[in-house]
């Protein structure tokens, strides 16, 4: 059995006969983490970040055409987008007119940084963490332990190209299969 302790970020000292107590902080990391590899909340605020980066200097754009463009949730891309904002990764202008815009070029900003935001470290386990670093509990010696091993690898390669995949990149990409499509079709 697990106890929730307070809202800490470190494992909560010795184990109790009801088994060791963790923070709620470090539950969400260990059985939340693995589950998911893309949260959809990651998943449509790249979505809508790609559309603001094909507007890009054309004006802001309405939640409503984002939401309804790639079929998100209008209510959950509200609060992704208010994230981003916080972050400085979109600005918003009020009135008419109003909506949603890129702080910075689409070229400066990145996967990685995004998925960060919205979803934590890209770490699946703690102890590769560059950004929530955490020694797992169960291990013994960190240094030559297979799986810590195995999964810093994971990181750094997950890290390596989501750092230098920017919106701009995915567009031109995007643009390029549609073109090579297009001319098959004709």
């Amino acid at each position: 059995m697990i106890t929730i302790a307070s809202m800490s970020l470190s494992r909560q000292g010795s184990s109790t006969t009801d088994g060791p107590v963790y923070s709620i902080d470090c539950l969400v990391y260990r059985y939340d983490r693995l589950t998911v590899v893309l949260s959809r909340k990651s998943k449509y605020g790249l979505k809508a970040l790609l559309a603001l980066a094909k507007h890009a200097g054309r004006g802001p754009v309405l939640i409503s055409e984002l939401a309804d463009r790639d079929a998100i949730p209008k209510k959950f891309l509200e609060a992704i987008l208010l994230e981003l904002k916080r972050h400085g990764v979109v600005q918003s202008k009020k009135g008419k007119g109003g909506g949603y815009f890129l702080r910075r070029k689409p070229a400066e900003i990145t996967f990685g940084q995004v998925i960060r935001v919205l979803d934590g470290p890209l770490a699946a386990v703690p102890c590769v963490s560059q950004t929530a670093y955490m020694k797992c509990v169960e291990c013994v010696d960190e240094q030559t332990c297979g799986v810590r091993l195995a999964m810093k690898e994971v990181r750094d390669a997950t890290a390596e190209i989501l750092d230098n995949t920017t919106l701009a990149d995915v567009n031109a990409r995007v643009a390029r299969k549609h073109r090579a499509s297009s001319g098959r079709r004709r």
